[in-house]
C-alpha cells in the first residue's frame, strides 16, 4: 500500500511523527462514498505516521457547510494538536457550489486562525464527481501528513 510506504519514511522525518498527537477529524456525509474514501485514507495515514487509534476522533455532519461548526467546538475544546477538514462539493448548474466553496474553505481558515489550531481543509471542490474519486485517496492521505507536520511545526513555534 502506497499510504503504509509514505508513512515508513516519514518515520525518519521528526516533522511527520504522529507519537502522541491528539487529531479531530470532521467529515461531511454529503457525497458519502467520496467523503468516505477519504477518511479512510486520512486514517489508514494517520495509523502509518504513529497516530494512536485512540487519539483520533472522528465526528460526521450533514455538509460541508456544517463542517467548519464541528470544527469550532473542537478547537475551542482544546484537546487536540490539529484537526482536518474533509468533505466533497460538485459543481452543479447553479450558484449554490461557489456559496459553499467559499463559505466552508474561507470558516475552515478563519477557525485555524483564531484558535490557533493546524486545520488540513481536504473539502475537496470539483467539477465532476469523476475528479473527486481521482482525488479522494491522495487528499485523504495528504490531510494527515499536514495536520502532523502543522501540528509538530506549532509545537516548536509556541513559547
Amino acid at each position: 500500500m502506497k499510504g503504509a510506504n509514505q508513512g515508513e519514511l516519514a518515520g525518519n522525518d521528526p516533522r511527520l511523527d504522529g507519537r502522541g498527537l491528539s487529531i479531530g477529524i470532521v467529515q461531511a456525509r454529503f457525497n458519502a462514498d467520496i467523503t468516505d474514501a477519504l477518511a479512510n485514507a486520512c486514517k489508514q495515514e494517520l495509523a502509518a505516521l504513529g497516530v494512536a487509534a485512540e487519539q483520533i476522533r472522528h465526528e460526521t455532519v450533514p455538509g460541508a457547510l456544517e463542517v467548519p461548526t464541528a470544527l469550532q467546538a473542537m478547537a475551542a475544546s482544546r484537546r487536540y494538536d490539529a484537526l482536518v477538514a474533509l468533505g466533497c462539493i460538485v459543481r452543479g448548474e447553479t450558484y449554490h457550489f461557489e456559496l459553499v466553496a467559499n463559505e466552508s474553505g474561507a470558516s475552515v481558515s478563519r477557525i485555524a486562525l483564531d484558535h490557533s489550531i493546524p486545520i488540513a481543509n481536504a473539502i475537496l471542490t470539483t467539477e465532476n464527481m469523476e475528479q473527486a474519486v481521482a482525488r479522494q485517496t491522495d487528499k485523504g492521505r495528504d490531510a494527515a501528513r499536514v495536520a502532523v507536520e502543522m501540528a509538530r511545526l506549532l509545537e516548536q513555534l509556541r513559547p
